[in-house]
């Protein structure tokens, strides 16, 4: 492990986080704010150390996350990706670990846009035979 700091951006749905991590006591600060406090939801705090968990570095590394757009749980799981990117870019050997649970991969689905000519996206009008 080196005394630099590790960049890694995770994504969901709209939301999107740049994750920075550096050697520390276990610290996390979103958008100013420290992690339990930002996250009010136990899912939301559970789904932010849950990449830390799977790898065993639970207190080793200080996170510095900014994160935008989407929910709530949109954004702690964007954070929870890009957390799992930034340690396998610590640790190479992490990949396996890590993407065994889910973690690496990125969770696409996304609302989606409402067409021309239909009430929803996919909603249409009701058909009138007469």
């Amino acid at each position: 492990m080196s005394d630099s700091v590790i960049y890694a951006t995770g994504r969901r749905k709209t939301s999107a986080a740049r994750v920075f991590l550096k050697p520390g006591s276990g610290k996390i600060k979103i958008n100013g704010k420290p992690g339990d406090e930002y996250f009010e939801t136990p899912s939301g705090r559970a789904a932010v150390q849950q990449a830390f968990s799977t790898a065993d570095m639970k207190n080793k590394f200080d996170a510095y996350i900014t994160v935008k757009g989407g929910g709530v749980t949109g954004q702690s799981e964007a954070i929870r990706h890009g957390i799992a990117r930034a340690l396998v870019a610590v640790d190479e050997s992490l990949r396996g670990a890590l993407k065994g649970a889910g973690l690496l991969r990125r969770d696409s689905r996304m609302v989606e846009r409402k067409k021309y000519g239909l009430k929803k996206s996919r909603k249409s009008s009701q058909f009138s035979k007469r």
